[in-house]
C-alpha cells in the first residue's frame, strides 16, 4: 500500500530521514516498523510563525523501499548524418533545444560566441581583478549563457509551458543534486553548474551534434523569405534546415543585425534598478524571527513587490549567501547581477530591486516611440553613465539604503561582495529619474512590510539592467517561426519568450519540436 501525506516538522527533525519516516507513519496511522519506504516528494519552509517549520509531502509504502538511484542521462541516437539545425547560443534555451533536436532525429550545430565554460573563468577573473571586459566572453556570453554564472535558481511559474519536472530530471541526470526535484524553490549553485553544462555538451557531441565555441554570428543567409544559414566572424557560411536564435537578453549585435536586415523586431517593456545587499544575518532575523538562524534552516530569502503610481517595483533573482557579479558585455559600461554557491554560505544576501519600464512612454526626449531598438539604446546609455560614475572602471556606484531614501550622500560604504569594488555616489545622478523615484517609493514600502529591511547596513549597487530583453523577436503562435522569415525560430529569454533557466529550457524544447514538425512536413 502506498499513501501520500503532508507533515510539518522542526528543521532539525526534518533533516533526519528516520524521524521523517516515523512522522509520516504516524500521519498514516501506521506503526513505524510497518513502513518499508518513505520518500519526500515536496519540501518547503514555513516561517510564518515564530518557530519556523519544514513542510514535507511524503509518499509512504508498506510494501517496498524506494530505490535511491539518480535519473540516468538520456540515451541519444546517433544524428551525425541527420538534417542539420543551427542553434545560435549555448545557454539553457540552446542546450535544451539541441537535446530536443537529437531526440527528434535532427543534428544540432550550436554556435557560441564565447568560450567553453572552464576557459571562460579566466575572462571572468579579468573583469573582477583588472576591470577588463571581453565582449565575447564574460558573465553573459559563453557556454551555459548567463545562467551558468548567475546562481542557478530553478523556480518558475511557467508550469503551463511544458514539463517542468522533466527539465529538472534532465538536469539531475547530468549531475544536478536531486534536491531540486523536491524543493519548493530549487537551486543548483554557480559552483556546480559548470560541470552540468559540460556534461550536457559532451552528450550532444557524443550523439553526433556539434558545438562550436568562439563562433560569433555576423550575418544571416537569406533568400526569398527563407533563412538558409548564417555567416560567422571568420567568414564561414554555416548552412542548416532551420536557424534557432537562442542568443540571450544581452546579444545587442544580433538585435541590430536583425533590424539591419529588415527582419521585424519589437521594443518591449523590461526592468531597471539596482542590486541591494544586506548582511545575511539581517535577512535571517527578518524572516525567521530569531537572533541566530537555526543551522538546519537554509539562509533566508525574500520576495517583494509594490505598485508605485501604477508601476511595478519588485525584487528579482534574490541570492541568499550570495555575491554581486559584474555583468557588463562591452567596455565602457557597468552592469550588476547576483549569484550564490550551492551552500549559500557567503555572509551577504543580495537581490535585484527593479522598476518596470516601457520604451514607448518612459524614454525622455524620444520622439519615435516605435523604434524597436529604443529600449536597448536607453539601457546602454544608463550602463555607460553608471560606468562613468564608477570612475570609468568596473567599480560600481553605490549608496547606503537609508541615505538613498533620505537623499543624502553616503560618507562611507559598508563592506560589499562585489569583486571590482564600489564607490560612493548619489544614485539619483546615475539612474533615470523615473527609475530612481519609483525605487525610492518601492523601497520605503518594502521597509514597512519587512521589519529590519530598512537599514543603513544595506547598500544599493547600480545598475541592474539586464533582468530581461528590451527587444522581442516576433514568432507565430502555432509554428513558432518568425512571421516573415521561413525557418527562423526566435527562442528563449533573448527573444522575449522566457525569464529564467527553466522557462528558457522549456522554450528550447518547444522550438525543437516545432523545427522537427517543419522537417517532417517537408520530407
Amino acid at each position: 500500500m502506498n499513501r501520500t501525506v503532508d507533515i510539518a516538522l522542526p528543521p532539525r527533525e526534518a533533516a533526519d530521514p528516520s524521524l521523517v519516516r516515523d512522522a509520516a507513519a504516524e500521519a498514516c496511522s501506521l506503526k513505524a516498523k510497518d513502513v518499508r519506504g518513505a520518500k519526500v516528494l515536496k519540501r518547503s519552509i514555513d516561517a510564518r510563525s515564530k518557530l519556523p517549520l519544514v513542510r514535507l509531502r511524503v509518499e509512504v509504502s508498506t510494501e517496498e523501499e524506494f530505490p535511491d538511484t539518480p535519473p540516468a542521462p538520456p540515451v541519444l541516437a546517433d544524428v551525425s548524418k541527420a538534417t542539420p539545425v543551427i542553434i545560435v547560443g549555448c545557454g539553457p534555451a540552446g542546450l535544451f533545444a539541441a537535446l530536443g533536436c537529437i531526440e527528434r532525429g535532427l543534428k544540432p550545430i550550436i554556435l557560441e560566441r564565447g568560450k567553453e565554460v572552464r576557459a571562460r573563468r579566466r575572462d571572468l577573473a579579468l573583469i573582477n581583478r583588472e576591470h577588463v571586459v571581453d565582449p565575447d566572453s564574460n558573465y553573459c556570453f559563453g557556454e551555459g549563457g548567463a545562467g551558468t554564472y548567475s546562481d542557478g535558481k530553478l523556480y518558475t511559474r511557467s508550469v503551463k509551458r511544458g514539463d517542468v519536472a522533466g527539465v529538472l530530471k534532465t538536469l539531475t541526470a547530468f549531475g544536478a543534486p536531486e534536491d531540486i526535484l523536491v524543493d519548493a524553490h530549487p537551486h543548483i549553485g554557480t559552483n556546480k553548474l559548470p560541470g552540468i553544462v559540460t556534461a550536457m555538451r559532451e552528450a550532444i557531441i557524443a550523439a553526433g551534434g556539434e558545438v562550436r565555441f568562439e563562433t560569433r554570428v555576423t550575418d544571416f543567409i537569406l533568400h526569398n523569405g527563407k533563412i538558409h544559414g548564417v555567416r560567422s566572424a571568420n567568414g564561414d557560411a554555416i548552412l542548416g534546415h532551420a536557424v534557432v536564435l537562442a542568443t540571450g537578453h544581452s546579444a545587442r549585435d544580433i538585435f541590430t543585425l536583425l533590424h539591419a536586415n529588415g527582419i521585424r523586431i519589437e521594443a518591449k517593456p523590461f526592468a531597471m534598478g539596482v542590486r541591494i545587499e544586506h548582511p545575511q544575518a539581517v535577512i535571517d532575523r527578518m524572516q525567521y524571527h530569531c537572533d541566530v538562524r537555526d543551522p538546519y534552516l537554509p539562509p533566508a530569502s525574500y520576495s517583494a513587490v509594490q505598485q508605485v503610481g501604477g508601476r511595478g517595483v519588485y525584487s528579482f533573482c534574490m541570492c541568499p549567501g550570495g555575491i554581486i557579479a559584474p555583468c557588463a558585455t562591452a567596455p565602457g559600461e557597468v552592469v550588476v547581477n547576483g549569484w550564490s554557491p550551492s551552500k549559500r554560505n557567503n555572509p551577504f544576501a543580495n537581490s535585484g530591486i527593479v522598476v518596470a519600464v516601457d520604451p514607448a512612454t518612459d524614454i525622455p526626449g524620444k520622439t519615435n516611440a516605435s523604434d524597436p531598438l529604443a529600449g536597448m539604446e536607453w539601457q546602454r546609455e544608463v550602463e555607460q553613465n553608471t560606468w562613468r560614475a564608477g570612475g570609468e572602471r568596473q567599480s560600481a556606484p553605490a549608496q547606503r539604503l537609508v541615505d538613498f531614501l533620505e537623499k543624502r550622500n553616503s560618507i562611507d560604504l559598508p563592506t560589499c561582495s562585489y569583486p571590482p569594488g564600489i564607490v560612493s555616489a548619489s544614485l539619483d545622478d546615475v539612474l533615470p529619474a523615473i527609475v530612481a523615484k519609483s525605487l525610492r517609493d518601492g523601497l520605503k514600502a518594502f521597509g514597512e512590510k519587512m521589519r529590519g529591511y530598512r537599514t543603513n547596513e544595506a547598500v544599493l549597487v547600480a545598475v541592474e539592467s539586464r533582468t530581461s530583453s528590451p527587444v522581442r523577436i516576433p514568432r507565430d503562435r502555432d509554428t513558432l517561426e518568425h512571421p516573415e522569415v521561413n525557418g527562423l525560430y526566435p527562442c528563449g529569454e533573448g527573444a522575449g519568450y522566457a525569464g529564467g533557466i527553466v522557462s528558457a529550457a522549456l522554450d528550447g524544447l518547444r522550438v525543437a519540436e516545432a523545427v522537427a514538425l517543419l522537417a517532417r512536413n517537408k520530407d
